[in-house]
């Protein structure tokens, strides 16, 4: 029986190679642009792998990663010893819960709003205005916020003539997180409505038409049908931003922040920066990256799994 069966496989070989060479000239354009992202992929994402050894090292600029000293996890003790990295992960961990729980429900919500206007006209208006925020750099942005809400801005300067005294918007600290969460918000929810509304034309229109018939109303038809027919989009999304929990990107909370709000807006990104950069520090700023790095993998497979016990879907 094996040797039946050790012959069969032998008899396969061929044929399945033979399909590999048919669909690999069938598809050689395919294939070589598919060589572009692995490149990229290989060059910018895997290759700096290596550099994750300064983390266990005393780093030393001119010897090297492979002339430096060899010091284990001395650099882990050092950072979980500092009071700033402690500040600076609870600020993370804040902010990012913050635009978990207000920012990834708005472009579902725009979406859906979206999704209900029939004037074709409007909608694409509207979402052009909605989309522009997102190609503008934080650079911009943080001029825009500075220009608009700061002591002399002019909504203070509106606020002063009609009488009233200046709202501190971006040196007190309860309401500068009230304005980091609303204008990155402002930033980001355009772009998440392109993938909503993507997600929303794939559901059956017949499944709107019987809903009709049956007399359902407009909210009835979004809870019945619109949300369960983009929930595998909203569970995918969900998990992503979750494992994004302990990152966060350089550009906002450097650009928006001050030194009257430090407290509140120094996080992971900007620690790095301060003591990898401004410090010369670059095994601690390693150190860190990988601490987030193995923390995130640690979040988006817990949420994963939970996600595929509650509601059966999952990333994998």
């Amino acid at each position: 029986m094996k040797a039946v069966l050790s012959r069969y496989r032998d008899a396969l070989r061929p044929e399945r190679r033979n399909k590999f060479v048919f669909s690999l000239r069938k598809d050689a354009l395919l294939y070589l642009l598919l060589l572009l992202p692995l490149t990229y992929v290989a060059i910018f994402k895997y290759a700096p792998i290596y550099g994750v050894l300064m983390a266990f090292q005393d780093y030393n600029l001119f010897q090297g990663i492979g002339g430096s000293e060899w010091v284990g996890l001395d650099v882990f003790k050092y950072i979980f010893e500092q009071d700033s990295f402690y500040r600076a992960l609870k600020n993370t961990l804040m902010l990012n819960f913050l635009d978990l729980i207000i920012g990834f429900p708005a472009p579902i919500i725009l979406a859906i709003l979206l999704n209900e206007i029939w004037h074709v006209r409007f909608k694409k208006i509207a979402q052009s205005i909605l989309y522009l925020p997102h190609f503008l750099s934080w650079v911009i942005i943080g001029g825009m916020v500075y220009l608009m809400f700061s002591t002399g801005g002019l909504v203070n300067s509106f606020l002063n003539s009609l009488g009233f005294s200046n709202i501190e918007f971006l040196s007190q600290k309860s309401n500068w997180i009230v304005m980091y969460v609303l204008v990155g918000v402002w930033h980001n929810v355009g772009w998440g409505t392109i993938i909503y509304l993507a997600a929303l034309v794939g559901i059956n229109k017949e499944l709107y038409e019987a809903a009709d018939i049956d007399g359902c109303s407009r909210l009835r038809k979004v809870w019945h049908i619109t949300l369960p027919g983009i929930q595998q989009t909203i569970v995918i999304l969900l998990i992503l931003q979750i494992g994004k929990m302990v990152s966060i990107g350089f550009d906002r909370p450097y650009v928006m922040g001050n030194s009257l709000v430090i407290e509140y807006s120094d996080v992971i990104s900007t620690y790095v920066y301060r003591v990898g950069i401004g410090a010369g520090d670059f095994s601690q700023a390693t150190a860190v990256g990988l601490f987030q790095s193995v923390v995130g993998l640690i979040f988006l497979v817990s949420a994963n799994y939970i996600s595929k016990k509650l509601v059966g879907q999952g990333i994998w």
